[in-house]
C-alpha cells in the first residue's frame, strides 16, 4: 500500500465493521464498483469528501504523487485510517486564532490576512468569493460558531445519505470490496441512519454471500450457481520437500568466465514493482550458471539488510527481431539460501534478462517506528556556518551509490547516473551537463566518484539554502522512508558464469519491459501445468502451478466479455499472497490471461497448505 508512516492500533471488531461500511458507502457514491480504481487526484478528493474528510492540497499531494497512476479501494481505506474527520472543536480552535477581538466574529480583513499569508495561501479573489458565500447577513462579519456547526452537520448528513444508498441497494450489498465482504451488523446501520426502513434479506440465486441468523457473514458461496462455478485447489508443501532440489554449483566455477550486474526492485505507489532489465550476449554456445539474489548493503555481519528474505527470480528470453518475437528460454527456480539458480546450456546469441519478485515479501507496510519518530535530519550547519550533509544522509547516499554502480567498478558512468536521474527526477543528464559536473565534482575517467556523488547532493542542498525537500524527493524515489530506512526497494545482483566464453551484460530501458516480463511469467505458469475449467464455465480456466518454492495461479478468460473472479485463500495455512489479502476479486478482460496471485510460505521451516477457492461473480 501507499502508507509507510501511518500507524493505527487495532480496532474492535464492531468498530472495524462499521469503518469499512462507511468506506464502501463513500467509495460507491463516486464509483460504480469497488473494483474500479481511483485514476486522478480529483477523484480521490471527491471520494475523501464523501467520507467526511476535507482534504487540503498538501494532503492530496501526500497520497497522489507525480508517480501515482491509480489507487484501489484498499488504498482508499488505508488513507481514511490516517486522515481523521474534521471535528467541530478543531474548527472552532482554528477560527478563534483568526478572531483577534474575541467577539465570536471574523471580519473580512481578519479572514483575508489568515488565508493569504499562512498555510496553503489563497488569492484575494478566492477569499472574497468565500466570504461572500459565508456572510449571510451581508454585514461584513462571519459568525464562525454557526458556520462550524453547519459544516459538521452537512458532513454527517452526507455520510448518512451514502449509507442510506448502500443499505437500500441490495445489489451493491452483495459485492465484495477488496479484502472485506460486506455484511454490516444491523446495529451499525441503525446508528448511522436510524430513520431508514430495513429491507428484508431475500436470498437470490446469484448471491455470493449469505447472512445467517446471527448476522455473521460466510465467505463460502451459498447458491447452487456459485458452487457450480467454484474451483478448489488444495496443495500441501512440506518444509523438507524444498531442500532436495538444490542445484549443485558446477565444479571449477572459479575458472569460468564471469560477469555481474546490480539492480533494484522498486515498490511503486500503486503497489506495482519495477526494475531495470538487461541484455545478455553470449558469443558461442556454452554451459551457463545464472544466479540472482538480494544485495546486502549492511556494514555489520551480525545485522543483515531487512530485504534479504525477499524472493527473486530471473527470466531469460530470447531476443527476437521484435519484442513480440521473444520467447521464454529458462528461469531460475532452484534456491540456495537467498540465491535463486539456473544451470544449463545456452546457444550463442542475445538474450533478455528479466528480474522478478513475486510481491509476497516486498510490499507496503505500516511502520509504527516511522510514525512515532521525527524525520531524520539531512543537513546541518557547521561551526563556520556552512551547510553539510549529516552522517545518516551520507550513509544512505553511499548505499544508493552502491546500488546504481551497476558494474561495481566504484564509479558512475553517465549511463548509470542517468538511470538514477530518470528514477528520481524523470529527466536525463546530457553530455554538456555531464561536462559541467566534471568541472565541479570529483571524477575519474570521466565517471563520477563516490565523493563526487556526495558533492553533487551537497550542492543541491546548498542551492536550496538547506531546504531538504528535494533531497527527500530523491530518497523517497529510491525507496527510503523519513527514518532513512530502505523499505520500498530491494537491491539485487545478477551473476552470469559461462564455461567456455566471456559473457557481457548491459542495462536496458525498455518501454515494453513490464509487458515482456508479464509474458514470461505467464508462460512459466501455463507451460508447466494444465488448465482446469471453472465448473459451469467452460471458457474460464484456472492454471495453478506449483514450483519448487512458489505457487502461482493464472486465470484465462476465453469468453467475449470480461469476468470477475472472487478468490478466497482463507483455508490456506502458513501462506502469504502477492495480493496482500486473503479474499479479493480479479477482473479479467475478454480473451485475456492474467496472473491471479503468487503464494509463498510465511515460515519456510514449516509445512504450508495452499487451499484456494475461485468463484465467478455474477455480472452486474
Amino acid at each position: 500500500m501507499i502508507l509507510d508512516d501511518c500507524y493505527e492500533s487495532p480496532r474492535p471488531a464492531d468498530e472495524e465493521e462499521a469503518f469499512y461500511m462507511q468506506c464502501r458507502a463513500a467509495y460507491l457514491s463516486v464509483f460504480r464498483s469497488s473494483l474500479t480504481n481511483i485514476t486522478s487526484k480529483q477523484q480521490l478528493c471527491r471520494a475523501l469528501q464523501q467520507a467526511g474528510r476535507n482534504p487540503s492540497h498538501a494532503t492530496l499531494n501526500k497520497y497522489w504523487t507525480p508517480r501515482t497512476s491509480k489507487l484501489n479501494f484498499d488504498d482508499f481505506c488505508e488513507i481514511l485510517k490516517c486522515e481523521k474527520k474534521t471535528e467541530e472543536a478543531e474548527l472552532m480552535r482554528a477560527f478563534k486564532k483568526m478572531d483577534v477581538n474575541g467577539d465570536g466574529y471574523i471580519s473580512h480583513s481578519e479572514l483575508e490576512k489568515a488565508l493569504t499569508t499562512k498555510g496553503e495561501k489563497m488569492t484575494t479573489e478566492e477569499v472574497n468569493a468565500i466570504f461572500s458565500l459565508l456572510d449571510i447577513n451581508k454585514d461584513g462579519k462571519l459568525e464562525y460558531a454557526e458556520f462550524c456547526r453547519l459544516l459538521v452537520s452537512t458532513v454527517e448528513q452526507c455520510q448518512a445519505a451514502v449509507l442510506e444508498k448502500l443499505e437500500a441497494n441490495a445489489k451493491l450489498k452483495r459485492q465484495n470490496f477488496g479484502s472485506q465482504s460486506y455484511s454490516p451488523p444491523k446495529s451499525a446501520i441503525s446508528q448511522a441512519a436510524a430513520s431508514l426502513p430495513q429491507p428484508p434479506e431475500t436470498p437470490r440465486a446469484d448471491s455470493d454471500t449469505t447472512l445467517k441468523k446471527d448476522s455473521r457473514s460466510s465467505s463460502r458461496p451459498s447458491s447452487a450457481r456459485s458452487r457450480r462455478s467454484s474451483l478448489s485447489n488444495p496443495i500441501t508443501v512440506t518444509s523438507s520437500s524444498t531442500k532436495a532440489t538444490k542445484i549443485p554449483e558446477p565444479s571449477g566455477l572459479q575458472e569460468w568466465n564471469h560477469t555481474y550486474v546490480k539492480g533494484c526492485f522498486f515498490l511503486e505507489d500503486d503497489g506495482s514493482i519495477s526494475s531495470l532489465q538487461y541484455q545478455l550476449h553470449i558469443p558461442q554456445t556454452t554451459n551457463v550458471y545464472l544466479t540472482i539474489q538480494p544485495l546486502s548493503l549492511s556494514h555489520r555481519p551480525d545485522k543483515p539488510s531487512s530485504w534479504m528474505s525477499v524472493d527473486t527470480a530471473l527470466f531469460v528470453m530470447s531476443a527476437g527481431e521484435t519484442k513480440e518475437d521473444s520467447s521464454l528460454v529458462c528461469f531460475t527456480e532452484s534456491k540456495d539460501k537467498e540465491k535463486y539458480v539456473w544451470k544449463g546450456e545456452l546457444n550463442a546469441g542475445t538474450y533478455y534478462l528479466l528480474p522478478f519478485t513475486s510481491g509476497c515479501k516486498l510490499k507496503k507496510t505500516k511502520s509504527k517506528k516511522s510514525f512515532s519518530n521525527k524525520p531524520v535530519e539531512l543537513v546541518y550547519r557547521t561551526d563556520t556556518g556552512e551547510l553539510d550533509l549529516t552522517r545518516e544522509l551520507r550513509e544512505a547516499l553511499s548505499d544508493i551509490f552502491e546500488v546504481i554502480d551497476m558494474d561495481g567498478n566504484g564509479l558512475l558512468s553517465l549511463e548509470e547516473y542517468n538511470f538514477f536521474e530518470l528514477r528520481t527526477s524523470g529527466e536525463k543528464c546530457d553530455k554538456d551537463a555531464w561536462a559541467v559536473c566534471k568541472e565541479n565534482f570529483d571524477m575519474r575517467k570521466n565517471q563520477l566518484t563516490r565523493q563526487g556523488f556526495m558533492e553533487l547532493n551537497l550542492m543541491e542542498a546548498t542551492e536550496k539554502d538547506g531546504d531538504p525537500a528535494d533531497l527527500w524527493v530523491t530518497l523517497e524515489a529510491m525507496g527510503y522512508n523519513r527514518m532513512l530506512e530502505l523499505v520500498d526497494a530491494c537491491p539485487f545482483q545478477v551473476d552470469v558464469y559461462c564455461e567456455g566464453t566471456q559473457p557481457s551484460t548491459q542495462p536496458l530501458s525498455m518501454d515494453s519491459g513490464p509487458k515482456l516480463l508479464n509474458q514470461a511469467v505467464q508462460k512459466s505458469i501455463t507451460a508447466r501445468t494444465g488448465a482446469k475449467a471453472l465448473r459451469g464455465q467452460d471458457n474460464v480456466f484456472i492454471y495453478t502451478c506449483r514450483g519448487e518454492h512458489r505457487i502461482s495461479s493464472l486465470i484465462a478468460n476465453k469468453t467475449n466479455q470480461k469476468v470477475t473472479v472472487h478468490v478466497n485463500n482463507e483455508q490456506s495455512r502458513n501462506c502469504c499472497s502477492s495480493r496482500g489479502m486473503s479474499v479479493f476479486a480479479v477482473e479479467v478482460p475478454a480473451r485475456t490471461k492474467m496472473v491471479c496471485q503468487h503464494i509463498l510460505p510465511i515460515n519456510e521451516r514449516q509445512d504450508w497448505t495452499y487451499n484456494c477457492v475461485e468463484t465467478i461473480l455474477p455480472c452486474t
